[in-house]
Order: structure tokens, then sequence, then C-alpha cells
């Protein structure tokens, strides 16, 4: 594989830094990437594993499924997702979900951010846990899944039928339920049949379910050294708070 890859936009992904394979299923004790699978990670920066991909006979990891207190009836945002929700080796109030609740506190919404992001999870991963994090009422479901299981090689109808079901399944719950979309872009050396299916998907299913689709949720982060980790792929804390900015801009529009 020849660096520097490029994005459509020309975004240009820099060479990896060879250390912890993160599909081993362990946090590394710092953010490295695996020598075996890194020119694969290194191919597509803005498919970001984390290093815990959970199993399938774990217990559903920790998570605020419940008011913080007996007076909290706030609505409730759910940000379902992955290793980027979920603040990958950052401290949870400064991924952007948590930003997303000192947007809501400033502009006083009476809104309250759930965190439902699990580093490695797939689409599939999602879907399972879904009974379990639609416990509570859920105004606005903030889905970002889906990189993982290109970065897996999962042909891109099957990742549409799981985030479709995630969809459907959380309207039949909560029929007045809003939809933000999180969209995702891969290089161009994935090739242009599957580079524009997968980003049709993420169009095709806001349609659907008539959702508010963010193009690129890494849109400004992506490739750039200043606002990644040292494994080049999972933001920093200026990384998410770029990311919040993004998000907001869609997320109000629900709101």
């Amino acid at each position: 594989m020849k660096y520097p890859l490029k994005y459509r936009d020309d975004t240009e992904v820099v060479p990896p830094v060879i250390g912890h394979d993160p599909l081993e299923g362990r946090a590394p004790s710092r953010p490295r990437l695996g020598f075996w699978i890194a020119p694969i990670l290194y191919s597509i920066v803005l498919l970001f594993v984390a290093g815990c991909s959970p199993s399938p006979d774990r217990d559903p990891p920790a998570l605020d499924t419940q008011p913080s207190s007996e007076t909290d009836d706030r609505s409730v945002i759910l940000f379902l997702g992955d290793s980027l929700t979920a603040g990958y080796y950052l401290d949870p109030e400064d991924a952007f979900p948590a930003l997303i609740q000192q947007k809501l506190d400033e502009h006083e919404y009476e809104y309250r951010a759930v965190n439902a992001g699990v580093s490695g999870d797939t689409s599939l991963d999602g879907l399972n846990r879904l009974d379990w994090v639609l416990r509570q009422p859920v105004s606005v479901l903030v889905l970002a899944l889906g990189a993982n299981d290109a970065l897996r090689g999962q042909p891109v109808e099957r990742i549409r039928e799981n985030l479709d079901e995630i969809m459907s399944r959380t309207r039949e719950r909560y029929a007045d339920v809003r939809f933000v979309l999180g969209g995702m872009r891969m290089p161009v050396n994935y090739g242009e049949p599957y580079i524009s299916d997968f980003e049709q998907m993420f169009r095709d299913l806001a349609d659907k379910h008539d959702a508010v689709l963010i193009p690129f949720l890494l849109e400004g982060v992506a490739g750039d050294p200043v606002l990644n980790l040292r494994d080049g792929i999972h933001p920093t804390e200026e990384g998410h708070a770029i990311m919040a900015e993004t998000v907001w801009r869609y997320l109000e529009r629900v709101l």
C-alpha cells in the first residue's frame, strides 16, 4: 500500500505507527496500531475501531440509562455509536456527546444526552444491544454506526439492513422519535463501487426514516494529525470539540 492515501477531497492519510493491534480486544497502554493490520486501518482513517470489541456473551457495558436524579424528567437524546461516540482514550466529559450536553444547557434545551457508544461496535453489535439501551424513553436517536463493519469488509447491504432495523425498531418503540444519522466516507483506494454504495446507504436510510443526515461525522478532523491521537484514527479532545460543532449544526434542527 502506498502512502499518502487520499480521499475524494484530497485529504491525505499519513503512514501508520507500528504497535498494538486494536482488534485483539484489549485496551492498549497507549494509542497504537497493530503491525499486521496497520495498512488496513490507515487506509480508512475515518473508520475508527477501538481497542475492546465486545464479545457476544459479555454483559452490556455500564451506561447511564436512568435519570440522573428523581426529578430529572428531561427528554433523552441517545447517542448510539462506536469508539468515536464513546470517546476512545478520552475522559467521558471530553467526548462529543458530553460537549453536546453543554450546548443543550447553554441554549436552555430541556434534553439529557446519553452516551451509548461502545468501542469496537459494529452495526450488528448496536442492534443486539438496542433493547437494552431503549429501556428509557428516547426523543432523539443519534446513530453513528457502520464504520467498523466496513473495516471488516462487510457487504454494504448487510450494514444497511442492520441500521435500518435499528431505526425501525426504535420507531416502533417510540413513535415520535427523531433521527440524526452520522454518515461516513472512505478513501479512494477502496474502489468507487464500494465507496459510492457505502455513502449512498446513509442517504437512503435518511430518506426512508426522515432522518437528518450528517454527511461526514469526521468533517474537518479526519487525516489531521493535530486533531487525532497517535494512532491517527481516533480524535483528540480538540477533535471531539470540532465533532461536537458538526453534530450540533444538524442536531439542533430536530430539537
